[in-house]
């Protein structure tokens, strides 16, 4: 069911900025983790008999089998049922979860971690007759259902609405089964690909200008990329993708292979395009994907003009792909963790009152495990797991600085989102989807970066602050567009029936690599392979929400920095609103249309701005 799947993906992933890694940091003082896991269950004994309950209780759920269609009462009382052992079952992952994040040395927690993943596997496969016995039901009877009783009403209506309009694209019970023993098979080409990449292809060693001898794969290059020596850069970049374009034939079939189980599915279910497929589990309209990449395209101009801005403050004589990662200024200020939090309940005051209280009160508890130690995972999450029942947890890995700040407030943008989608709205409703997470977070750290900006005592300060919001909006914005774009050229031709082959595929990368780095940045045509190192790729128009989050976050941040109380409340509702409706309608209703033109125009504005305030501070 729908809504098992987006919470289940939300405990495994833990909303997790993708749980991108960090850079290492200074390591905290030996000890536990933070946070307080007595919260969820006194001790281990206690998690291991609600599992076992839990487990016990899962084969009695096939009582409600056939039985959904004869009365609205059953119906009601097979999803609560649903309801209660979704809510126990998410506490006893989100509790071995983090035991194992905390310490990934610890076997027994790693097997804690797998029981649980093997109850939520039993769970999924325990209610996986629900959505199509509901759908065999029809729409005019679970109507009639819905307003004869209250329970149905308040709290399952919009998950019933979701799944019924989901019905033209749906098969058979006979075909759902079929498509289903797709999914090992389907998997297949992201597999053969992370299998190269971290087996078969044999990664060169470079020594730099240091001496250092650094063998370069996919680690190693993020680690070096950023080299203070030019050459060093120029050394890696020309390496590392020349290895990859030497397997471009062998990864190029493996993504393409991807491509066509995509073509093959969404021909199966019924959908025109790939694209309007993955869009359909969020009711999102293409046209918000085609609108972000026609206004993306529209503000390279913008973009271009940070590369030579980028150019001025490194003191280059030109511009070239391999000098867009260092920084434009070096700022070495320590900040610890209560200067973070002190920091951001001041920066978020625009948030109003209410925000400030909830933030203040819920920082202040047991709820976080900051700090980087030997043996913890790497990353940066917010799991809302169990949040409903008893509060959101964060895993963190902060540096104490500027960057870790920002995590910071990142982080616990998604656990006030999650706090305030709880505080009002049933069970039910709060599970706020994917197109929507990003927006907390990121507007977080707009509202941030405007409140350093405000306070710098230096040129060198303000033009730190204003370099981390501009990188911050080419890579969120700007190149998760230019994944975005990547993905539709590919589908497209291949829904097309157009030839196409690991060649062809760098051909097309580097052309939109050029298009969108200008004239002016020399990119050589090895680097072209770079699509082949984005693993985000084997997960089919995903990328594109941070474009679409960081551009409404801008939105939101905007008007409430240049309005009042008025242009904060707006915004606050689309975070209350939860999971309550579609991501799309809840924007719309704050008064954002995501298929128009105006929130990639809010983010592109911005980066103007901030391009504007950096040349004053450099005239």
């Amino acid at each position: 069911m729908p809504d098992l799947t987006r919470r289940a993906a939300i405990a495994t992933a833990s909303l997790a900025t993708l749980a991108a890694a960090l850079p290492a940091f200074a390591q905290a003082p030996v000890g536990g983790a933070a946070w307080d896991l007595t919260d969820l269950f006194p001790n281990d004994a206690a998690w291991d008999a609600a599992r076992k309950q839990a487990l016990a209780e899962l084969p009695g759920f096939a009582k409600f089998k056939g039985t959904l269609g004869t009365s609205a009462d059953a119906l009601a009382a097979a999803l609560s049922e649903q309801t209660k052992l979704d809510r126990t079952i998410s506490r006893v992952y989100v509790y071995a979860s983090l035991k194992a994040d905390a310490d990934l040395r610890a076997s027994a927690n790693q097997e804690k971690e797998a029981l649980a993943t093997d109850l939520y596997t039993a769970f999924g496969e325990a209610t996986s007759w629900v959505a199509p016995e509901i759908l065999s039901v029809g729409k005019a009877r679970i109507d009639q259902f819905v307003a004869a009783n209250a329970t149905l009403k308040q709290h399952f209506d919009f998950q019933l609405a979701d799944i019924l309009r989901q019905e033209a694209h749906t098969l058979s019970p006979e075909g759902e089964v079929l498509l289903a023993g797709t999914s090992a098979p389907f998997s297949g080409p992201r597999d053969i690909r992370e299998q190269l990449v971290a087996s078969d292809i044999p990664w060169p060693t470079v020594t730099l200008s240091t001496g250092k001898a650094v063998r370069l794969d996919d680690q190693a290059y993020t680690l070096n990329r950023d080299a203070p020596d030019r050459a060093d850069r120029k050394l890696v970049f020309d390496t590392f993708w020349a290895q990859y374009g030497k397997f471009q034939a062998s990864l190029g079939t493996a993504y393409l292979s991807h491509v066509k189980a995509d073509v093959f599915t969404k021909k199966a279910r019924k959908y025109p395009t790939s694209l309007a497929m993955y869009l359909s589990s969020g009711n999102v309209p293409e046209a918000v994907y085609r609108a972000l990449v026609k206004e993306t395209n529209a503000g390279l101009p913008q973009l271009h003009r940070y590369f030579e801005l980028r150019r001025k403050l490194l003191k280059l004589p030109d511009m070239a792909y391999y000098d867009i990662y260092p920084p434009l200024v070096q700022l070495d200020k320590k900040v610890t963790v209560p200067e973070m939090r002190a920091t951001t309940i001041e920066a978020l005051k625009p948030l109003g009152p209410e925000y400030g209280a909830l933030f203040a009160e819920a920082t202040a508890k047991k709820w976080m495990d900051p700090l980087p130690r030997p043996g913890k995972k790497s990353g940066a999450y917010m799991n809302p797991g169990a949040a409903f029942d008893v509060h959101p947890y964060l895993l963190l890995n902060l540096g104490e600085n500027y960057d870790g700040m920002t995590t910071y407030a990142h982080e616990w943008g998604h656990a006030m989102h999650t706090l305030l989608a709880n505080k009002n709205n049933v069970y039910e409703k709060t599970n706020y989807p994917i197109f929507l997470a990003e927006i907390a977070s990121t507007c977080n750290e707009q509202l941030l970066a405007a409140y350093m900006v405000a306070r710098a005592k230096t040129k060198q300060e303000k033009l730190f602050y204003l370099g981390q919001q501009l990188e911050s909006i080419r890579g969120t914005f700007y190149r998760q567009a230019m994944f975005g774009e990547f993905e539709l050229l590919v589908h497209d031709k291949a829904e097309a029936g157009e030839g196409l082959s690991g060649e062809t595929l760098t051909k097309l990368y580097l052309d939109l690599l050029r298009r969108y780095h200008g004239p002016n940045v020399a990119i050589a045509d090895t680097y072209g392979s770079e699509w082949a190192y984005i693993p985000h790729f084997y997960t089919s128009f995903y990328v594109y929400q941070y474009a679409t989050s960081i551009s409404a976050a801008s939105y939101f941040a905007r008007a409430i920095l240049k309005g009042g109380a008025k242009e904060r409340d707006n915004y606050l509702t689309v975070l209350k609103a939860g999971g309550s409706d579609y991501a799309v309608d809840i924007l719309k209703r704050a008064g954002l249309d995501m298929a128009s033109a105006t929130p990639y125009q809010a983010i592109i504005a911005t980066f103007k701005d901030t391009l504007d305030q950096c040349e004053a501070l450099m005239a």
